[in-house]
Formats: structure tokens, C-alpha cells, sequence
């Protein structure tokens, strides 16, 4: 990979990450002010929180359209019969359990290392299934009462539900031969093409988000985030060297993990290089051919996984409930354990294969856990993610190419890289 592509690729990142560090040190050099009564004097830096709340509003009015286009038309659009009906409901049963695996490893981490040690804020946080008993929050996850409720951005779950549902009936009615198809396919790339535009924004709103948070919540903020990456960063660099041979191993036998290794490197350094899951898919489909993995399963499994396939994602929404819990004075507890599980691995079912995800991950978790306070948590969520995007997206993507063994295994047998 050239390193001027390279560079274009973490160029916005960058910027982002200066533009929240320069906000930050605006909100410490002009902190809010309060007397003896708590009582605030000067607002200091939080009078720049506009900048920032433009830009979630603005977030708010393209998620649903473009999750709805999105994931309606990779489904519509798929060409599946027989075999590829066999190979899908394979590579959708491999990205639950492997991401529900990564949600609880890092579950257990976060209850043993929990990244905020106090609160930042007094405001108490909604518990989840307080006001809502387990099936009740079960149809809630999948389900709104109305097709009205499908509109709000407070029901990204069952909005998820309802475009794969639409979309598969689309796909059943003749897919991208229809009409509805071929709009579908043209909505989602208006839609993505919709959210980059918006996204230009970003470093001005995320100066304006430093700017606030810094100045009302101080220094608390620079150990929280340390916290949370010194467990971050090194579990993906664990889990590639465990979890991975051991999936090489389960679908390709005592060899796999050797081929595993000879052939990830490629996908891992391009998908750290543009931090898209996307982008890696060419590089994923010519080390899968290398590996004598059949057409048509790495056909299906590369494409659905950039969108699908996100252990990275799990790990950093785990992440992300546990650190905004923190932040309203609460702890993960063992009660909590399935709820969130459930919620990393649905929501990584919305994650766009482009860089920075579209914020749909965000969206989710505030919708689910704190709809309350969305104004507060979106922007720690977005932080989180920009942190830890691209060792995230090193685990989904190059991952990808790994489940590729899992799914010929079930698909052409456990002998299959013997016979290749």
C-alpha cells in the first residue's frame, strides 16, 4: 500500500482527534465557573456545546434513512439460492457466536478493569429493563408498535429487523432485477454519500463537544479514556493470536492456522491502513482464493462481513456502556450480562463498512441505555469509537477472511483445504 493512500485514509481521523484535543484544551483553559453555592458564574467553554449539538441533530435526521437503505439493499440485492441459502444461514450463525464470544470476553474485562472509576456527573442513567420486565424488553428490541415508531431514532433495533425483512422480500419479488431493488441500491449510496457530507462537520462539532465536556467535567475525562484503551488496545492484539487460530483450526483442521497466518497479514495491514472494513474486501477475496476457499463462500461470507462481521465493534460496545456508565456513577453487573451482549452483537449488524461506522453503533447504544441523556453520551460513544477504530476494524475486517474457514467447513466439509 503506498503510504500517500495511507495517509489520505487517517488524514479525516487525525483531524477529528486534533480538533477533539484542541476543544479539550479550550474547555481547561476556560472551565465553568461556580461559587460557594454551586451556582455557575461563567460558563467558560460549554458555550461552544452548540457547535456540537448541530451536528448530532443533524446525525439524527439521516440514521434512519440510511440504515433502512443500507441494510435493505444488501439483502434485496444478494444473488442467494440453494447453496448460498446454506452458505448465509452459516456465515450469520458464525458472526453471532464469534461476536457474542468477543461481547463477553470483554464484559468480564470491564467488570474487573472498569475504565471509569467516578462519576463525572451527577444525572442518574436509566437501568436497563427498570421500568420493563426481560420479554418486554425482548419485543422491544425487535419490534415497534407502529410503522410510525420504525421513524424514530430511538428504535434502531427494530428498525434493523424490519429492513432485513424488507429487504429479503424484495430479494424473493426478483431483487436487483425490480425496480424497488435497483431505488434501494441508488438510495444507499445517496444515503452514504449524504452522511460524508455531514461528515465534514465532524471537527468543528467534536471542538465544540472537548470544549463543553473539558470545561464541565475536568481532568476526570483524560484518565477515563486512558483507562479504556490501556484494556483496548492490547486484547486485540491477544485476540488475534488466540481466538483466531482457533477458528482457523475448528474450520480447516491442524494446517489452517498456519495457512491462516501466511495469508491474514496482508488483509490486517490494509484494513489498519484504511481503516474500512469495505475497503479490505478486495484483499480479503484474493488471499481467500490463494487459500483454495471455494468462489461462492467467499463470495457471500467477504461482502456480508464488511457490514456484518464486526468482533471489534462487540469489544468497543461493551466498551463504550461500561465507560458511559461510569460517567453516571454505575458498574456493569452480571444482571446486565444479556442485554448488553445482545445489543453489541445486533448492532454490529448496522455498522457501515466506511470509516468511523456512520455512528450507527452510537446511536444504538444511547437508544437502548441512555435514551435520556443522548446529548452527554453520543459524543463520549464517537470518541470511544475514533480511539479504537483502527484496531477495531483490523479484527472485523481481516476477520472476515478467518470465518471463510468456519463456514467451508460446514459448507464442504472438514477436509476442504486437504482437497484444495
Amino acid at each position: 500500500m503506498e503510504k500517500k493512500a495511507v495517509g489520505r485514509n487517517y488524514a479525516f481521523l487525525a483531524i477529528m482527534l486534533g480538533a477533539m484535543i484542541l476543544g479539550a484544551v479550550m474547555g481547561a483553559v476556560f472551565p465553568v465557573v461556580k461559587d460557594a453555592e454551586g451556582n455557575v458564574v461563567s460558563a467558560g467553554a460549554t458555550i461552544l456545546k452548540p457547535l456540537g449539538t448541530v451536528f448530532i441533530n443533524m446525525m439524527f435526521c439521516i440514521v434512519v434513512p440510511m440504515v433502512f437503505a443500507s441494510i435493505s439493499s444488501a439483502v434485496a440485492n444478494m444473488k442467494s439460492r440453494k447453496r448460498a441459502g446454506k452458505i448465509m444461514g452459516v456465515t450469520v450463525g458464525t458472526f453471532v457466536v464469534t461476536g457474542a464470544i468477543a461481547a463477553v470476553i470483554m464484559f468480564v474485562l470491564m467488570m474487573v478493569f472498569p475504565p471509569v472509576l467516578s462519576a463525572w456527573s451527577k444525572i442518574p442513567a436509566e437501568e436497563v429493563g427498570s421500568y420493563a420486565t426481560i420479554p418486554e424488553l425482548i419485543v422491544n428490541f425487535f419490534t415497534a408498535e407502529d410503522f410510525v415508531g420504525l421513524l424514530s431514532r430511538r428504535a434502531m433495533l427494530p428498525l434493523i429487523v424490519f429492513s432485513l425483512l424488507f429487504g429479503l422480500a424484495v430479494n424473493l419479488n426478483g431483487g436487483q432485477e425490480t425496480p424497488v431493488g435497483r431505488f434501494l441500491d441508488d438510495l444507499a449510496a445517496v444515503m452514504l454519500r449524504f452522511v460524508k457530507l455531514v461528515t465534514y462537520y465532524a471537527p468543528i462539532a467534536f471542538f465544540g463537544f472537548f470544549a463543553d465536556l473539558v470545561a464541565t467535567y475536568g481532568p476526570q475525562i483524560t484518565e477515563s479514556y486512558g483507562r479504556a484503551l490501556a484494556v483496548y488496545y492490547p486484547l486485540c492484539f491477544v485476540y488475534i493470536f488466540t481466538a483466531w487460530p482457533l477458528f482457523a483450526w475448528f474450520g480447516g483442521g491442524a494446517g489452517a492456522v498456519k495457512t491462516m497466518f501466511r495469508h491474514i497479514t496482508k488483509p490486517a495491514v490494509v484494513s489498519l491502513g484504511t481503516c474500512s472494513s469495505v475497503a479490505t474486501i478486495p484483499t480479503n477475496m484474493e488471499e481467500a482464493e490463494d487459500t483454495g476457499i471455494s468462489k461462492d463462500v467467499s463470495d457471500m461470507v467477504l461482502p456480508l462481513g464488511a457490514t456484518m462481521h464486526m468482533d471489534g465493534s462487540c469489544f468497543s460496545c461493551v466498551l463504550k456502556i461500561a465507560f458511559v456508565l461510569g460517567v453516571f456513577g454505575q458498574r456493569l453487573s452480571l444482571g446486565m450480562l444479556v442485554p448488553v451482549v445482545l445489543v453489541a452483537v445486533l448492532s454490529s449488524v448496522g455498522m457501515s463498512g466506511v470509516p468511523g461506522g456512520g455512528y450507527i453503533g452510537e446511536y444504538i447504544i444511547c437508544s437502548i441505555f441512555f435514551p435520556q441523556q443522548m446529548e452527554l453520551a453520543f459524543p463520549i460513544l464517537v470518541t470511544i469509537g475514533n480511539l479504537v477504530d483502527p484496531p477495531a476494524t483490523m479484527i472485523n475486517a481481516a476477520g472476515d477472511y478467518v470465518v471463510c474457514y468456519i463456514v467451508s467447513r460446514f459448507v464442504d466439509g472438514k477436509d476442504w483445504l486437504a482437497r484444495r
